[in-house]
């Protein structure tokens, strides 16, 4: 038994952050002969780590400790970081329309590029089977090919280092002892997406290799799929952060007031906002509907464009119309701005800690970058550095929109 509980223990020794939850250690008083004697101890007062373990009705210590936590915080936070990049390369992978080079998947035997030109010719010669070669690409050189092929691979190499990332520390960190009963159940959450991820990005690909005969538009996944992939990527971001800030940011003892209740309020619904908007981006993307109106603030000569409902029936116009994507994209954008500004001025009328007035006031400054990077975007036709940074900055809106919502998180009684 002492095995089993010492064993998680002595890897924090070292840590000073044990030392304080350890009871403090009895002095010993000095004498004439050359040992210690130790003074009586008060009631709830041990001498050493085992001493607090063998007592009777505390047979544990309290695991995992504020420093494991840090730990598996700073570790969660890192994982967020990797699925940012995912995010922002599989961006650039669509915007150089890349996605559809590697036309198998494998879990091992993709890892190992073509090195060849013999092996390169092969790859090629797959690809050219495709729709995307036969009516985009016909007339594409094999130096042109392998851009697209390296630019896809990079994608995938680096959804397998995300998955690394999360399921080899949280198998170590399992093992160690160091996540509570909740934070296992949300790791393996997290594991469990992640490997959801990866066939749902093979899905996602798969919609765009499929052979057409009725149609003669551009060969694209489905933009059905694509939303899926982002969002799922949103969801597993969006979590990683929250129980890493949760881990990390000592909770402010804010007193309950109704306007605090309000602004909690406002900015659980902003960020439920900045999510819908960023993931109307997938429509956007997968329809090219940046390409359809590049004026603004009007459409075209029109504030409300003409062909806005002409699929029927009329909720396919949501999700396949890409007039209407776009339009939709741009009233979310604009309610997003909105919602922030608002919620700015009402922190500002509320006595608040200053790292929640930072997080406030840098939300504000991000919502409006991102509105001008949108316009610029939208005005100089896409280009691809541009379109990029406008979509890492949806990125960074939701992450500072989480802060915030740290910070006015209720204090449990």
């Amino acid at each position: 038994m002492q095995r089993l509980l010492f064993t998680p223990l002595t890897a924090l020794l070292g840590s000073p952050c044990l030392r304080l939850l350890v009871p403090r250690v009895a002095p010993r008083t000095q004498c004439g002969c050359s040992c210690g004697i130790r003074r009586p101890l008060r009631p709830g007062q041990y001498s050493t780590i085992s001493d607090v373990a063998l007592q009777p009705g505390r047979g544990t210590v309290s695991l995992p400790s504020k420093a494991a936590e840090r730990v598996v915080g700073r570790w969660l936070l890192v994982c967020s970081g990797t699925v940012a990049g995912a995010v922002i390369l599989g961006g650039v992978t669509r915007l150089t329309e890349s996605g559809l080079s590697m036309v198998d998947w494998h879990l091992i035997k993709e890892m190992k590029p073509p090195t060849s030109k013999e092996e390169w010719e092969a790859e090629f010669q797959k690809y050219q089977q495709f729709p995307e070669f036969k009516i985009l690409n016909h007339d594409m050189t094999l130096a042109e090919f392998k851009f697209i092929w390296y630019m896809e691979y990079s994608h995938r190499m680096w959804g397998r280092l995300v998955g690394l990332a999360y399921i080899l520390p949280a198998a170590y960190f399992w093992k160690k002892g160091w996540l509570t009963r909740g934070l296992k159940g949300r790791v393996l959450a997290l594991c469990g997406l992640v490997c959801f991820q990866g066939l749902l990005g093979w899905y996602m690909v798969k919609s765009g290799l499929e052979e057409k005969p009725d149609s003669h538009d551009i060969p694209r996944v489905s933009q059905y799929r694509l939303a899926a992939h982002l969002g799922s990527a949103l969801v597993l971001y969006c979590a990683s952060l929250w129980t890493s800030l949760s881990l990390l940011l000592p909770q402010h003892k804010l007193t309950e007031t109704r306007q605090l209740l309000r602004l909690r309020r406002l900015a659980h619904g902003t960020a439920g906002l900045v999510f819908l908007t960023a993931l109307s981006g997938a429509f956007v993307a997968g329809l090219d509907a940046g390409l359809v109106y590049n004026s603004f603030p009007k459409m075209g000569e029109s504030w409300i464009p003409e062909d806005l409902f002409t699929f029927s029936p009329l909720l396919r116009n949501v999700f396949e119309n890409p007039t209407m994507v776009q339009f939709d994209h741009r009233v979310l954008g604009i309610a997003s701005v909105t919602a922030v500004t608002v919620l700015y001025f009402l922190s500002r009328r509320i006595p608040l800690p200053r790292r929640t007035k930072i997080a406030a006031t840098t939300l504000l400054a991000l919502a409006y970058t991102q509105v001008g990077l949108g316009i610029s975007t939208l005005l100089m036709y896409v280009p691809t550095p541009l379109a990029a940074t406008h979509q890492s900055g949806s990125l960074a809106l939701l992450s500072v929109a989480l802060w915030l919502m740290n910070e006015l998180r209720r204090v449990p009684k």
